[in-house]
């Protein structure tokens, strides 16, 4: 068995702050349509490698589209190598909203705030801090470590996991597995009930993109070919629409292991086994399974005419949809019914959904690794509503895992943050993380 000895250090836990802090301060955002520059950051965290002896590469589809990929040997050549990935771009924070600049990286009252604390400037921190600790003692993992850091996460990878994957599939031989950002965080679900959400799975992103067209004409006459009427009508059809239930194995493992902790009596594996009865029952828990338990299309962009007084010829509209493994043929049918004769869809960005098995060795030490550190936590798997760089490396035969460990108080709400404002991560959260993945990476 490998030494699990912690090698964290004041310096780690010194580091992983201020990493944290300056990795904010650099601001990444990404708007989307390819106006981002990760290129600063990433020189950072290369910089912050190659002071530990790891010699990292920097790649570029576009330029200032930077991407950092490094390998650390492991101690036993025939193990299979694990991929740790890590975002280096940020969604947009509208600075008038937050209580402290969202690219101050200020530290507070033991707390780091800005844009990226949770997703996930804090994981590529704890990374750098861990891997730092390990050359200044002198150890290796007993299997190869990749550390990728990536461009384009929060819009379509293309410039990020999806040009590696495709361009530079050699820097991930051997890789079989990996993990990223979304899992292992404290989730409060009532007195005395900390649960730790390990992700062993995601839903696939269907984006679209739905035009309805018509008979463009003045705004006073009767038209009964209505561009705007069309699309508006699918829309709402869209919108009201319910979708089934349909339990992927992660998702069943999820809502047995918590009727468990809840104390409720259930099988989940019934055939009349009511899943919104049981949720129902879950109080605060039920967040982690319920948007998982159904696809989903979300209605969230409208664009059409150019004057008040004009009916346009054409309407758009875009959808954020999310489907189940296995459900691409009950999407695309009910899609096609949903927005009728009159308007047509297409998927804007697709990509598959994952899915990863909760009852194997790898989870079982990753679920051994939070424990360890939070002995009265519990550990469930659970699957993401919506996706990470895992789809793209998913490519290349690795399996991903959703584990970024955070040991968080009650009231502070993980999920709210992600995207929300005054995003920021206790400072105590950070040095568990560190902790913990210190542990898993050397016994994995």
């Amino acid at each position: 068995m490998a030494d699990v000895t912690t090698h964290i250090d004041g310096q780690a836990l010194d580091e992983v702050v201020t990493f944290t802090s300056e990795l904010i301060r650099i601001d990444t955002t990404n708007h989307g349509g390819g106006d981002c520059r990760e290129r600063p950051a990433a020189e950072y965290a290369a910089e912050r490698l190659a002071g530990a002896g790891i010699e990292p590469t920097l790649l570029e589809c576009t330029p200032g589209r930077t991407n950092v990929v490094a390998r650390i040997e492991g101690t036993d050549p025939s193990a299979d190598a694990l991929l740790v990935h890590g975002h280096l771009d940020v969604v947009p924070a509208e600075s008038a909203d937050w209580s402290v600049h969202p690219f101050s990286g200020e530290v507070r009252d033991g707390v780091v705030w800005g844009r990226g604390a949770v997703d996930m400037k804090n994981m590529d921190a704890m990374v750098l801090a861990v891997v730092r600790a390990w050359a200044r003692a002198g150890i290796r993992p007993r299997r190869d470590i990749v550390i990728a850091y990536t461009a384009d996460e929060e819009a379509s990878a293309v410039d990020g996991s999806g040009f590696l994957a495709d361009r530079h599939p050699g820097l991930f031989e051997g890789c079989t597995e990996g993990i990223s950002e979304s899992g292992a965080f404290t989730f409060h679900a009532g007195p005395g009930m900390a649960l730790y959400p390990i992700a062993a799975g995601e839903r696939g992103t269907a984006w679209l993109k739905l035009t309805a067209h018509g008979r463009a004409g003045h705004g006073s006459k009767v038209n009964r070919a209505n561009a705007v009427s069309r699309l508006a009508a699918a829309v709402a059809r869209i919108g009201e629409h319910q979708w089934p239930v349909r339990l992927t194995p992660t998702v069943r493992a999820a809502l047995a292991e918590l009727a468990v902790l809840h104390g409720i009596e259930t099988d989940v594996d019934a055939d009349d086994f009511d899943v919104d009865a049981l949720m129902a029952k879950l109080g605060p828990a039920a967040a982690l399974v319920e948007p998982t338990v159904r696809n989903s299309t979300n209605p969230t962009m409208l664009e059409a005419g150019y004057k008040i007084n004009v009916i346009p010829g054409h309407a758009t509209a875009y959808v954020d949809g999310r489907m189940l493994p296995g459900c691409d043929a009950e999407f695309h049918e009910t899609m096609d019914r949903l927005t009728g004769p009159d308007v047509e869809w297409e998927f804007q960005h697709r990509e598959k959904a994952l899915q990863a098995p909760a009852d194997s060795p790898t989870f079982a030490k990753l679920r051994a690794a939070v424990e360890r550190f939070d002995p009265a936590g519990h550990v469930v798997p659970f699957c993401m509503p919506g996706g990470t760089d895992a789809k793209q490396f998913s490519r290349l035969g690795i399996t991903g895992y959703g584990f970024s460990p955070l040991k968080l108080p009650v009231g502070f709400d993980y999920a709210a943050l992600f995207h929300g404002v005054d995003e920021r991560v206790p400072v105590e959260a950070l040095h568990f993380g560190v902790n913990v993945l210190d542990h898993y990476l050397r016994s994995a």
